[in-house]
């Protein structure tokens, strides 16, 4: 298990991880298994989307406001990022075949931010076998 911190530096926003999830994973000896990756907040939570054209991080993030009209019961104020991470989900798994994501042309892991700027920690377990 492989522990990356990252600093957020908005309110709202999605950041691409995908290198760095790469990264442990081309440290492991694993060459076929799987990839998981982990948040433990309740206000942020990890999607697998395009990461080629910037303005789907934008229009995910615009598209989930809805959300932020409502008035909530929390105290904290914080209830839409609550909501946002319940829908987004606060995990992602990918196959991994010869030591590769098996992800899509187009596809990248992105943290989604939903109460920030906050410093905040993702867990990446790489489980498999050296070959199959």
């Amino acid at each position: 298990m492989q522990e990356l911190s990252l600093k957020t530096s908005k309110k709202e926003e999605l950041i691409d991880i995908t290198s760095e999830v790469r990264g442990i994973l081309s440290k492991s000896e694993i060459n076929n298994g799987i990839c998981l990756v982990q948040t433990q907040h309740t206000t942020a939570g990890l999607t697998i989307n395009e990461n080629a054209d910037p303005d789907v991080k934008q229009d995910i993030l615009k598209g989930l406001s809805i959300f932020d009209k409502e008035n909530y019961e929390h105290g904290e104020g914080n209830s839409p990022a609550h909501i946002k991470s319940s829908l987004v989900g606060s995990s992602v798994s990918m196959i991994i075949r010869n030591n590769e994501l098996q992800l899509g042309t187009w596809q990248g892991i992105m943290f989604c931010e939903f109460d920030g700027p906050r410093n905040r920690k993702i867990i990446v377990e790489v489980v498999g076998n050296g070959s199959m």
